[in-house]
């Protein structure tokens, strides 16, 4: 195995010999074999270990194992303790999420290159099977992602029957975790149960599973290159967001696939209700965690999550440089026009000056018209799209607007004849 393993690392991981990695390693018989591969191979590597005590001492003594293992070996060890107060069925994952938190910590930390860790053919073949259990796509059908950014796991090709062959052959000492055998988890219930009735039906089952693996990786990474082509056709940036067509989303090919690979990413999962949004009144909306997705008459606008909070930031006659920077500056005369300066009288202002957004019943004079017309007029008028409207700061003076920043002035702050001194206001975006 030691001459497969390193063939392996030569043709998938050559980079591995000029790096520093950092092996995940619970004591048990996996990760004390990586830790054997690694160290005939020539690799510069130091450890980290885990302790949840969810065994007692069962746990500490894992931990014992592994510091006494990394003395012999004369690498550094990092180990942390951890508290679990989560009900059992959540424990598992609770678990993972906090070791890989604190890997990814120690790779900044101690700049480490990579994370590897333990994971095998069967771990793979198990995660298929939990995943086919549950009902998932195709990416879920692809197993254990044998580099996952800066997580890489050299011993997928291996059998846990090679791996285990290895060890003993090599004498490499190992920690036994007695909760692998229980069966109170799916995975162990998987991993005792099902997989040995499936290698019995074919000798060559697992090697079979892996090619169909390889297979499922290939489509998917043909699907994916579909999706950004995709994506890159319909999705069209403006500022922070994006504007997407919906006459040209539906003519798509299979729609319902479409929209679930297009907007996943930003954590919109439901068909039925990405289907109905395409139809919806202008103003629907659709929120996730981190995102909201808004029908705007002809197109959706895919945005991060705002914040519900009221931002007014008062402006001194020197400027602002939050959350936008505003000039104003004393001037004899006007000097040029463009979107991002106006002048106004400076007698009409009322300091201090107010920056802020949109309120309900919000009007203004806008220059150059007679009479006074409310801001959302103005807005569907120049067909202006929901979130651009949300984020459109207003300058203020008093109660009044000002200046629709980057857009129309007031009437009511113009310079006239009458105008003893003028104030130039400029908005650097």
């Amino acid at each position: 195995m030691l001459s497969a393993f390193k063939e392996h690392i030569n043709s998938r991981f050559p980079y591995l010999k000029k790096s520093t990695v950092l092996i995940a390693c619970s004591g048990g018989l996996d990760s004390m074999t990586l830790v054997h591969l690694l160290t005939n191979t020539g690799i510069d590597f130091h450890l980290a270990h885990c302790n949840f005590g969810l065994r007692g001492a069962e746990s500490d003594n894992d931990e014992a194992f592994v510091r006494k293992s990394a003395e012999k070996l004369n690498r550094k060890l990092f180990v942390k303790k951890f508290e679990l107060n989560q009900h059992e069925g959540s424990i598992q994952l609770a678990a993972r999420n906090l070791r890989y938190d604190w890997f990814k910590e120690l790779l900044n930390e101690h700049k480490f290159d990579y994370i590897l860790t333990a994971h095998h053919a069967d771990d793979s073949l198990e995660t298929f099977l939990i995943n086919l259990s549950r009902g998932t796509g195709i990416e879920g059908l692809t197993g254990i992602p044998e580099e996952n950014r800066s997580t890489l796991r050299p011993l997928l090709p291996f059998s846990r029957a090679q791996i285990l062959a290895y060890a003993k052959d090599n004498n490499i000492l190992w920690r036994e975790d007695s909760s692998n055998s229980e069966t109170k988890y799916v995975r162990n219930k998987i991993r005792h149960k099902i997989v040995p009735e499936l290698k019995e039906l074919h000798p060559t089952f697992l090697n079979n599973f892996s090619a169909t693996q390889k297979h499922l990786e290939q489509t998917n990474s043909w699907v994916q290159s579909q999706i950004i082509y995709i994506k890159q056709k319909l999705f069209i940036k403006e500022h922070n967001n994006f504007k997407i067509n919906i006459k040209k989303l539906e003519k798509t090919y299979l729609l319902d696939v479409t929209l679930y690979l297009l907007f996943k990413a930003y954590g919109f999962t439901n068909i039925k209700d990405l289907r109905l949004l395409l139809s919806a009144e202008s103003g629907k909306e659709l929120h996730s965690k981190t995102h909201r997705l808004v029908k705007d008459r002809e197109h959706l606008l895919l945005a991060e999550n705002r914040s519900e909070s009221q931002e007014v930031y008062e402006l001194a006659e020197e400027g602002i440089h939050t959350p936008l920077k505003l000039v104003l500056k004393d001037v004899a005369a006007i000097e040029d026009y463009s979107k991002n300066t106006i002048y106004v009288d400076k007698e009409t202002l009322n300091y201090p000056l107010v920056i802020r957004k949109r309120e309900n019943g919000d009007y203004f004079y806008p220059l150059g018209m007679n009479g006074k017309k409310k801001l959302s007029k103005y807005f569907k008028d120049e067909k202006i799209d929901i979130l651009s409207k949300e984020k459109q700061w207003l300058l203020c003076s008093d109660s009044q607007i000002v200046w629709v920043i980057g857009r129309r002035a007031d009437d009511r702050f113009k310079v006239t004849q009458k105008t003893k001194q003028l104030v130039k206001i400029t908005w650097y975006e």
